[in-house]
This record gives C-alpha cells, structure tokens and sequence, in this order.
C-alpha cells in the first residue's frame, strides 16, 4: 500500500479550476488502478505552512547550538516544530501529485512556501564531503498538473520553437524534485485557453485523458 500526496495550489475548486478539474479527474483514475493506496488531499490554502522568516532561522539556530526544544519562544516552537511535520509528511508519502495554475509565469505564492517547508538537510537531501549535494528521495515518484491561458509548457515551446524562458513554475519544480532525488517527474500540462477559447474544452478533454493514462501507470 503507498501513500500519494495530492498538493493543490488553487483557490478555486475542479468545477471552475482548469488544473484541478484535471486533477480531480487524475486523482479518480488512481484510485481506481489502486484501491488500497492512500491518497492524502493537501489544499495548501488552508493549511498552516509557515513562512522562512526570522523565527523560524532563530530557533533552527538555538536547536543547532544545543538550546533544549523547550527552551524557544511561543513562536519559534510553533513554527520550528509546523515545519518539521509538514516535512516528515513529505518524506513518509510515497507518490506526489502537484496541481496549480500559472500566476505570472509561476505557480501561486503558498506552493513556494510549502516547496520551502520540504527541503530540508538531512531529510529530504544532504551534503556529502567529497560528492556535494545528494538527495534522500530517490524512492519516490511524482506527477506536476499545471493550467495556463497561454501556451508556456516546456514541450509546447519546443514544438512551436519558442524557447520557454518564460514558464517558471514546472521547470523550478523539476529542478526541485532533482535536488530532492525523487528520479521519476512527470508533468501534464492544461494551456492555451485564452489564446484560443472555442477550443477551451478540447484542450481541457486532452488534458484529462493525458492524466487519465498517466495515472493508471503512476
């Protein structure tokens, strides 16, 4: 039995969200080839996913210098200890699933937090003299489900041949799931909308039958 963490990053739910209309969709398709799986719902809009702010560098600098848990103020404990469980959820789950739209080339602010909360030395990667950065998820597998108007994906680009300097949000979390080991990365991409509206539910049909495939070998 494995564990699959569906992250989503959308303030709208699968009735009015392109990415998470294909998500959702995803997410059934999955359940069905393994229904003895867990598959977790992690909404990062209503989770409590601390910022990388000064408490949080306090009271990581205190445990480090040997200051007792108990020793932190109100907020460092909360923070410190917040993140230390969202990370060690991170690391127990076997399959990931991202899903978010494109705000301005990027994906929505939460998703960085959340990307911060989970990379963690001695966790998630760590530094070995003599070969550098090596990262401690190389178990793992996931999946990136991302919507957008326009037409950004890195496959797209090369197609039409653009260069896709533009999107950020699939390409950083590649270069994440890289940094963290996790060796199999999948993306399904929903784009083109606005550029071509009357073909909207096509583009969304694919979309959902990418998905659908993919899941059943996920």
């Amino acid at each position: 039995m494995a564990t699959v963490l569906y992250i989503t990053t959308n303030p709208n739910d699968h009735e009015t969200s392109y990415s998470m209309a294909v998500g959702e969709e995803f997410v059934q398709a999955y359940r069905s080839a393994n229904p003895n799986d867990v598959v977790v719902h992690l909404d990062l809009y209503k989770m409590d996913i601390p910022q990388l702010d000064a408490d949080v560098f306090s009271g990581w600098g205190k445990l480090g210098a040997g200051t007792a848990f108990e020793k932190l103020t109100y907020a460092e404990k909360a923070k410190v200890s917040r993140l230390t469980e969202l990370v060690d959820q991170f690391v127990a789950a076997d399959k990931y699933v991202f899903v978010n739209p494109v705000w301005n080339y990027s994906y929505p602010p939460v998703m960085k937090a959340y990307i911060d909360s989970i990379c963690v030395a001695g966790k998630t990667f760590q530094y070995i003299q003599g070969k550098g950065r090596v990262g401690l998820l190389s178990d793992k597998k996931a999946v990136h489900i991302q919507a957008s108007g326009s037409v950004l994906s890195p496959c797209s680009a090369t197609a039409t041949g653009d260069t896709g300097d533009f999107e950020m949000g699939h390409r950083h979390l590649d270069i994440i799931m890289e940094f963290l080991g996790v060796p199999s990365f999948e993306g399904i991409f929903v784009e083109g909308m606005a550029v071509a509206p009357d073909q909207a539910p096509m583009i969304k049909e694919k979309a959902i039958q990418q998905a659908r495939e993919i899941a059943w070998s996920f």
